[in-house]
């Protein structure tokens, strides 16, 4: 296995990695910001009202992203998986 190769392979790990994440920290960024500009336009400063919110966002974008993030890392495996004889010989 070349230098290059673990290269590639590092690459399309973390590239895989920010796809599949991508959809959860938008959420979060989306509603904390809702949540902040609420807070700023009636003043309370409650630091528990931002966590339950983005919690159900999240779990919402789970629901709805899951399937094609588990599709996404399922792809990715099984492509590693395939190239294992070619990588070892």
């Amino acid at each position: 296995m070349t230098p290059t190769a673990v290269i590639e392979l590092g690459r399309q790990a973390v590239e895989i990695t920010l796809m599949v994440s991508a959809p959860l920290f938008l959420a979060a960024l989306v509603t904390g910001l809702v949540v902040s500009i609420f807070q700023a336009a009636t003043q309370i400063n409650e630091m528990t009202l931002t966590f339950v919110p983005k919690v159900v966002a999240i779990f919402l974008t789970l629901i709805l992203a899951g399937p094609w993030m588990i599709t996404m890392i399922t792809d990715f495996m099984r492509r590693l998986f395939s190239a294992i004889p070619a990588m070892i010989g």
